[in-house]
């Protein structure tokens, strides 16, 4: 929960901040186990945390049909300064604020963008983002890695009810004093209230913790708030170090050794710590200091071209090299942009519409997905088709029309792979004497001794299990029937909710 940070939250925002460097220093020194140990303890403490305090906002308000009632007059009591004529449009709930389709055209999220829109961006996260692919790569087999993704998936539908409605039931519950911070619209009273003219909403979750949770409880939601924080920051570290050191710094020093690797992407870690701490306080004004919004947008401008070219990698044996790389390049460019654009001019809000040209921001980031999804599409297979195909014996079992195939493949780097192996001397080397500070230096930064070396029979032993996809039928079954469960109540609460 990232919060605008106001004057008399500096000593909080302090405190964040080291908390977000301290609990970042396990994802330095170790790497993924060690992420995805602590994921799964602050997942548990999480929920725990989560569902304590939705029960004490539910029972506070009432519970839900009084909750329903009560939002919807949920007014903030200082509606003009600062010479404004503000609208009641700009401070009364939205009517259509309980349903997730919302109009095509007035809708905050209109329900063709919902539907289209946020389909491509979650193809871009969840099936090529390396944060997941990298947690599935790591899975003991095909079925632990299917149950994974049904788990993820049964989680993803608690948010609303654990952080939506929480928020909504602060806004009904802070009304005259309180109500001016959470759902101020004057921009003087935001400033005062939470030092952004935008608004205060990120307040809300955490003035229901402070508010409502006893002394001890208010302790375990304060870790939940920095252990969601600390999660998301550990695993985008981990797997954009991997990329870093693994497909950019490698390609820069092909013989670089292994530690050598290691210290390459610690330092890359704390570079992306000292950035991710600069760019706070543009996730304060943008998308008017709506943290979702904000989000979402830009994965709408950056996710896309690579959904894109993944879909069409699978389904399209015709698409090249050339076609994925231009459409990636043109979808990216397009995409920034937009992101330049709204950043340069702002994202405007309800009192104020932005100077952005409308040629650029004037469609919802949402459609824009969808149009940058459409050119990317064009743009690859337009350039595919008009350059060399790949022959089919560097493409078997690699997309969809060969997926079937029991023919050898060859990469498409094999050649230089077989340089790079050439490269590596194969002698040994004689271990030097390491002192006892040495020692623990080493076992500090993961640097432990390496293992016996392997027989080729034993590597090939290896590669085929680590290439097998194979499934225990009953797990298969288990696995699948949790999947149509998962999809029936993901479809019935887009219906109820409709």
């Amino acid at each position: 929960m990232l919060c605008p940070i106001g004057t008399e939250q500096a000593h909080y925002a302090n405190k964040v901040n080291g908390g977000v460097i301290k609990g970042n220093f396990h994802d330095v020194k170790g790497g993924l186990a060690s992420v995805i140990y602590t994921d799964t303890l602050q997942t548990v403490i999480m929920l725990i945390g989560s569902f304590i305090l939705m029960g004490f906002a539910f029972a506070e308000v009432g519970g839900y049909e009084s909750f329903t009632e009560k939002y919807m007059n949920a007014i903030p009591t200082v509606v003009e300064g600062d010479n404004l004529t503000i609208s009641p449009r700009c401070y009364t709930p939205q009517a259509d604020s309980f349903h997730i389709f919302r109009d095509a055209v007035t809708g905050d999220i209109p329900w063709p963008g919902m539907v289209f829109g946020m389909t491509i961006v979650a193809v871009w996260y969840w099936c090529t983002d390396q944060v997941i692919v990298q947690r599935c790569l790591s899975g003991k087999d095909m079925s632990h890695v299917k149950a994974a993704c049904i788990m993820c998936g049964y989680l993803k539908l608690l948010p609303m009810f654990l952080m939506v409605m929480p928020g909504m039931i602060s806004r009904v519950l802070y009304t005259g004093r309180r109500l001016k911070k959470v759902a101020c619209v004057v921009p003087s009273e935001c400033v005062k209230h939470c030092g952004t003219e935008v608004g205060c909403t990120n307040y809300a979750y955490p003035m229901l913790v402070m508010d409502l949770m006893p002394d001890g409880l208010r302790g375990l939601m304060l870790s939940v708030m920095l252990a969601s924080l600390m999660s998301s920051m550990t695993s985008i570290f981990n797997s954009a170090s991997t990329l870093f050191t693994m497909d950019l710094y490698t390609k820069i020093r092909r013989q670089a050794s292994e530690k050598e690797l290691l210290i390459a992407g610690r330092l890359f870690t704390l570079l992306l710590i000292a950035i991710s701490i600069l760019w706070v306080p543009l996730v304060q004004v943008s998308q008017n200091g709506q943290l979702f919004h904000y989000i979402e947008s830009i994965s709408s401008y950056l996710g896309p071209p690579i959904a894109a070219v993944f879909l069409l990698a699978i389904f399209c044996k015709r698409v090249n090299e050339q076609g994925a790389f231009w459409g990636l390049i043109i979808g990216l460019v397009i995409g920034l942009i937009r992101l330049i654009a709204e950043f340069a001019y702002g994202t405007g809000s309800c009192l104020a519409a932005s100077s952005c040209p409308r040629l650029i921001c004037g469609v919802h980031y949402l459609y824009f997905a969808i149009i940058l999804f459409v050119i990317s599409i064009l743009v690859v297979l337009g350039i595919s088709l008009l350059t060399k195909p790949i022959p089919d014996i560097y493409l078997y079992r690699l997309c969809w029309a060969l997926r079937n195939s029991t023919e050898q493949r060859i990469d498409l780097d094999a050649e230089e792979k077989r340089e790079e192996e050439a490269d590596v001397f194969d002698e040994d080397v004689p271990e030097e004497t390491r002192g006892c500070l040495r020692k623990a230096y080493d076992l500090f930064c993961g640097l432990q001794k390496k293992g016996p070396k392997l027989s080729k029979e034993e590597e090939e032993v290896q590669r085929q299990k680590l290439t097998d996809t194979s499934e225990k039928p009953l797990w298969k079954t288990v696995v699948d029937v949790n999947a149509i469960v998962l999809l029936t109540v993901a479809i019935f609460i887009h219906g109820y909710f409709a």
